[in-house]
């Protein structure tokens, strides 16, 4: 049996969609191929790949892809995880899910601030997939 191809989905596939896809092939690879993209992508965050590797999954080789660089017929299940902005649309016949998360990117303060809020969108994240995916 094929396995399915799930993708998360936000904005600039920083930060969010990036750990979800790490924390989804961590825990769940056996049972989807998981994938992240965005409308509009930039690069990996620096403090979504410390947080990760903080629990031990490495995101430090993952790169910030454009949804429209995949093809719609591949994907089984979308998952969007925008909160305060408007969420890409991904056209096609997937299933679509919307996992809500504040972007921890947008968060001002300190540094421990900006990392608390990483890890919190982390654990989140992972709490949400452990329900979904269980």
């Amino acid at each position: 049996m094929n396995k399915k191809n799930i993708l998360f989905l936000c904005v600039a596939n920083s930060s969010r969609s990036q750990m979800a896809e790490g924390l989804a092939r961590h825990f769940f690879g056996d049972r989807a191929k998981f994938l992240s993209a965005g409308s509009q992508p930039s690069k990996v965050n620096p403090l979504a790949i410390q947080v990760m590797k903080e629990v031990g999954i490495d995101i430090s080789a993952h790169q910030s892809k454009s949804v429209d660089k995949i093809n719609p017929k591949d994907i089984d299940l979308v998952i969007t995880l925008c909160a305060e902005e408007v969420c890409p649309v991904f056209l096609g016949k997937a299933k679509h899910l919307h996992w809500p998360f504040p972007d921890p990117a947008s968060v001002s303060g300190s540094e421990e601030e900006h990392l608390e809020a990483f890890r919190k969108t982390r654990d989140l994240i992972l709490d949400k997939m452990k329900s979904y995916f269980r």
